[in-house]
């Protein structure tokens, strides 16, 4: 079992707030003023159609964003100037859509590569206790040969040795199947369970509305609407519009 790890669930003051965010990718100004907060414990999902700003959103709180501008606090500290490398330090962790994986590598190496950033990431044990098809394929296999939902868990597990509390998933259920959604699912849960703050960033409205606490939409690089997971039935025709689900 995870060791248990203390934690406030929705606390009142945000873990994460985002405010005023722009941002560019050369000349294209993608992120348009974006507002919203993160509390300690909750999973929160940033919803909306492809293009919309979404994984943009999640760079330019990491850091690797090279033009960006506005507000981006943690803990109450302004880190919109930091480097990710510090970023990554304050137990701040990105898992991209493209998940990362070294192809030379195999599934022990692909997990042990990332440095310990903070005391108390998550143990070999306890990680294969999440994922324990990855204990099968230690050292058997390079990385890309896994499925895509073997990868997508080898993204995540690596990410959990690193001491990282604050979780930012970008897209972790494209493209698998039914089951190893399922499991994600699960694992997402989880992670919330121990204390982990998670903000993920779903195209699979589904699969987002059995996780999350909380939604934002996006769209055209600014938040136009929230609402709580409480909240959902009497947003369905909006969520009609803004997704097309």
């Amino acid at each position: 079992m995870l060791e248990a790890r203390q934690h406030s669930g929705a606390s009142a003051s945000p873990l994460l707030e985002v405010a005023g965010l722009e941002a560019w990718y050369g000349e294209s100004h993608i992120l348009h003023g974006v507002d919203f907060q993160v509390r300690e414990g909750e999973v929160v999902t940033l919803l909306g159609r492809n293009g919309a700003g979404k994984t943009t959103t999640l760079k330019s709180i990491m850091g690797i964003i090279g033009k960006r501008r506005g507000s981006v606090k943690f803990e109450g500290r302004e880190i919109i100037r930091a480097s990710s490398d510090h970023i990554a330090r304050l137990g701040v962790a990105f898992c991209p859509e493209e998940r990362g994986i070294f192809a030379s590598l195999d599934v022990r190496e692909n997990l042990m590569l990332p440095p310990e950033v903070r005391p108390g990431g998550l143990s070999l044990d306890q990680i294969f206790d999440l994922f324990p098809n990855l204990k099968e394929r230690l050292s058997s296999s390079q990385g890309t040969k896994l499925s895509g939902g073997e990868q997508q868990m080898l993204a995540i597990a690596r990410i959990l040795r690193t001491g990282a509390r604050f979780l930012m998933l970008d897209e972790p259920t494209e493209g698998l199947a039914p089951v190893i959604i399922q499991q994600i699912g699960r694992t997402i849960a989880r992670l919330k369970s121990e204390g982990f703050t998670i903000l993920l960033v779903e195209q699979n409205f589904r699969f987002a509305s059995t996780v999350a606490d909380r939604f934002y939409i996006v769209e055209h690089g600014k938040i136009i609407d929230g609402f709580a997971n409480a909240d959902l039935g009497a947003n369905m025709d909006k969520l009609h519009t803004y997704l097309g689900v």
